[in-house]
């Protein structure tokens, strides 16, 4: 799996588009936050429309199928750029200097002409099931109250688009660094190796309990006061 990984920032047009497209992939990782809470929230209410008036929310299974695309592809380019998705380190980890950045190269530029035929794909299916002159413009829906299809699919072709840009800009961010590989990483995750990980997990989880101390004292110290004016008056 990657590890945690920051993204370097400087004053280069590969920069500054990085810093653009990374406002695009926050505020649909933000959509895909809410559609979870979404679906949390439709729980409840299925759930107890079940157990009080023993009538669960209707096309409750619809509503689901059709939040998945958000959740599964709306944030895929932001985990991206962040270096969060799944990956085998093994040989990677072994790997420094252009031989790294060269490696990083061909496999970012394998998983572009994948999601290249992914795209190419999705906007086939959308295609296939938008209809202008359709009712709800489209021409297939859901099995249990009819919802239309077709905005999951324009989901999914979206959020292609989005990780394409992400990974154009990878790639040239990886050229940038087999000319240069002991310069700074811009554009692309800087990758962290496992100690570093647990260094910096170990200093954040300190500083909460540490700023958990500060909050409790000072509360006590509060409630302490209180009594102390409550009796003086």
């Amino acid at each position: 799996m990657a590890g945690a990984a920051s993204v370097l920032e400087d004053g280069s047009l590969l920069s500054r588009l990085d810093r653009g497209l990374n406002r695009v992939e926050r505020v649909m990782a933000l959509v895909s936050g809410l559609a979870v809470f979404g679906l949390m929230v439709l729980a409840v209410i299925s759930v107890t429309g079940r157990n009080l008036f023993n009538e669960p929310l209707p096309g409750y299974v619809d509503w689901i199928e059709a939040a998945m695309p958000l959740i599964a592809f709306m944030g895929i380019a932001y985990v991206q750029q962040a270096g969060g998705h799944i990956r085998m380190d093994i040989v990677v980890g072994q790997l420094s200097g252009r031989l790294l950045w060269f490696f990083e190269l061909i496999t970012t530029a394998l998983i572009l002409v994948l999601i290249v035929a992914l795209i190419w794909g999705s906007w086939a299916h959308f295609d296939r099931s938008f209809d202008l002159n359709a009712p709800m413009w489209s021409r297939d829906s859901s099995i249990d109250i009819g919802l239309p299809i077709w905005p999951a699919k324009l989901i999914i072709f979206i959020g292609f688009v989005i990780l394409m840009g992400r990974l154009i800009i990878s790639f040239f961010g990886y050229i940038q660094m087999l000319r240069n590989p002991q310069g700074p990483v811009y554009a692309v995750p800087q990758r962290h190796d496992i100690e570093e990980i647990v260094a910096q997990e170990a200093e954040a989880a300190r500083d909460a309990i540490t700023d958990q101390d500060v909050e409790e004292e000072l509360e006590r110290e509060s409630r302490i006061g209180s009594g102390r004016n409550g009796e003086r008056q």
